[in-house]
């Protein structure tokens, strides 16, 4: 980090900043779930409100591949500052109304209307985000920094569930249950402005990428970048392949981290107290995790630490999350808890060098955006199966969850044996 001019420094720190906003206002949704389901989606089956709320976050996932691929576009035609600007002033605004929304005893059915609504509108201007602010950030970074600086972007998003846990875990002390489905939840959301508004301060003053610049005085930038993707062989190979790694990816994440406060709220006998202490355990395990496989990747290769983190979790998934589930201490469950996160989600780490060096220059931003939320089409279902599958009563409970990651690490063991490595390719 010391070797960083004070440019790339404000680029890394801008696309980190964003990347949190991200974590943290999905983070608040997952958290506050099981506790407004019934004020959007009232229901005399507790599974049901669960399922209706939960898919209305799932909509704000699915939405990330058309925000991707629409900002994407624009980021490779008039540049990644402009458009990271128009996406953060987006989902903050977003997340900020969220905190406004009339619930179903004020306005009936067209609460949850709204609630949906708005996370659509969420989920476009969040797909856009990552994109543009992965390709600058590693667009300025050198070959041999990129690794880490990787590791260091990627964890932005685990740093927003830090935030917000800690936040989750003031306001649920500073409020009784019954205020707390009145105001607290409220506040949470309107939180999300704080980080929102440093992000955009540090943005206005980042400077463009040298390396889009560079096509961009050249007169080669692409006027269609996200139709030059499909239109070649190689071009729909390269996004298929890459696919296949962040949908396994997403789809073990969102099994652990994304349905973690609910399994902890709705399976495992935890109180309610006991939640936001556990999720700041898990969330700082996946920070300091995607970190180090960052800094891993750029010493034995992208390919080997996805292929070793996944090979781990496939292992060690159904006995870690027995353990969590049956464990009758919160230090045995913290620690159940560190060794699975860290297995399951470490792997993200990469990501953002890989899919920068995966693609070129002219259709970079399109072409990662797309793929890295792509991969929420398959893994944004993981919450609603879990769901599903945890309607098994017993002893089954940690084993279905622990299934369901096990699905995500095979795909991720796929897809890491069918790309590519890239730690040595030149971003150009």
């Amino acid at each position: 980090m010391s070797n960083l001019s004070k440019s790339q420094r404000s680029v890394l720190l801008g696309s980190f900043l964003g990347w949190s906003l991200d974590g943290y206002d999905l983070v608040l949704m997952l958290l506050v779930i099981p506790l407004i389901s019934n004020l959007f989606f009232p229901s005399g089956n507790t599974t049901f409100s669960l399922l209706a709320t939960f898919a209305a976050y799932v909509v704000t996932l699915i939405m990330r591949p058309v925000g991707g691929a629409f900002f994407g576009n624009f980021g490779d035609k008039i540049g990644r500052k402009k458009i990271m600007i128009v996406t953060i002033l987006g989902f903050s605004a977003a997340t900020f109304s969220t905190g406004l929304l009339p619930t179903w005893t004020m306005v009936g059915i067209l609460a949850p209307v709204l609630l949906v609504a708005l996370r659509f509108t969420q989920g476009f201007f969040a797909g856009g985000e990552w994109g543009s602010g992965a390709v600058i950030a590693m667009e300025m970074s050198s070959k041999n920094s990129r690794g880490l600086l990787s590791g260091i972007l990627q964890s932005g998003y685990n740093f927003g569930y830090i935030l917000a846990s800690d936040v989750y875990f003031f306001i649920m002390s500073s409020f009784p249950e019954s205020q707390f489905t009145e105001i607290g939840w409220r506040i949470m959301f309107f939180s999300g402005m704080i980080p929102g508004l440093i992000a955009l301060f540090v943005r206005f003053k980042m400077k463009e990428s040298e390396t889009w610049l560079e096509k961009y005085h050249q007169k080669k930038i692409e006027r269609t970048p996200v139709r030059k993707i499909f239109s070649t062989g190689e071009g729909r190979k390269r996004f298929f392949l890459a696919l296949i790694i962040t949908a396994g990816l997403m789809y073990s994440y969102y099994t652990t981290m994304g349905f973690f406060p609910t399994f902890l709220q709705g399976y495992v006998n935890v109180s309610k107290s006991e939640v936001p202490a556990l999720m700041i355990v898990a969330t700082t395990t996946s920070f300091f995790g995607q970190i180090f496989a960052g800094y891993a990747s750029q010493k034995i290769g992208r390919m080997k630490v996805l292929t070793l983190f996944a090979i781990s979790a496939a292992i060690l998934a159904i006995p870690l999350v027995s353990g969590l589930y049956h464990a009758t201490s919160f230090y045995e469950r913290s620690l159940y808890t560190l060794a699975l996160i860290f297995v399951a989600t470490s792997g993200f780490g990469p990501i953002p060098a890989f899919l920068s060096e995966r693609f070129s220059t002219e259709v970079r931003n399109s072409a990662s955006g797309l793929t890295y939320n792509g991969g929420l089409l398959f893994g944004a279902w993981a919450p609603l199966i879990a769901i599903s599958m945890l309607s098994l009563k017993g002893y089954l409970t940690p084993i279905a969850l622990g299934v369901n990651v096990l699905i995500g690490s095979l795909v991720v063991i796929l897809g890491s044996r069918i790309n590519p490595e890239t730690k040595d390719v030149d971003i150009m």
